[in-house]
């Protein structure tokens, strides 16, 4: 099984829900605060630089969500500086085992890296396991 280093913001719902589909396929993890954590501009490409920059950013983050911010019209340079400025931003988790990252949480893609042995959800669309749990979570509140 693999011990995964998975960057969180605490307390939010759908990073619980994917921490738990983990540790019951047999993982360990080392949680850590992805709004916290002293981010440089190379530790954060390294998990970034695979993805067109769109996919770099938190669909769920307040900005984003209300058209204030448009991924989709930011250069790498300028996203990098956006989302290391304001972490809230960063899609979540991240996750990093054996020097290999992964950005966000599509379920067939962090079972083909992993395995999610039996716990495997059948479908993304079936069960979501991405952006906030529920409507009612509060995504811009700051973790503590």
């Amino acid at each position: 099984m693999a011990h995964i280093t998975f960057y969180e913001k605490p307390g939010c719902a759908g990073n619980a829900k994917q921490k738990a589909l983990l540790v019951a396929a047999g993982h360990t993890l080392e949680a850590r605060n992805l709004l916290r954590w002293p981010w440089t501009p190379k530790t954060l490409f390294a998990f970034l630089e695979p993805l067109p920059v769109r996919e770099w950013f938190n669909r769920a983050a307040p900005d984003v969500k209300s058209g204030r911010l448009v991924p989709e019209s930011f250069d790498a340079a300028d996203a990098l500086a956006r989302l290391l400025a304001d972490p809230l931003l960063i899609r979540r988790p991240l996750m990093e085992f054996a020097n290999t990252r992964m950005v966000g949480f599509d379920a067939a893609r962090v079972h083909a890296w992993v395995g999610l042995g039996p716990h495997a959800p059948a479908s993304n669309a079936a069960r979501p396991l991405e952006g906030c749990a529920a409507a009612t979570e509060d995504c811009a509140a700051s973790a503590t």
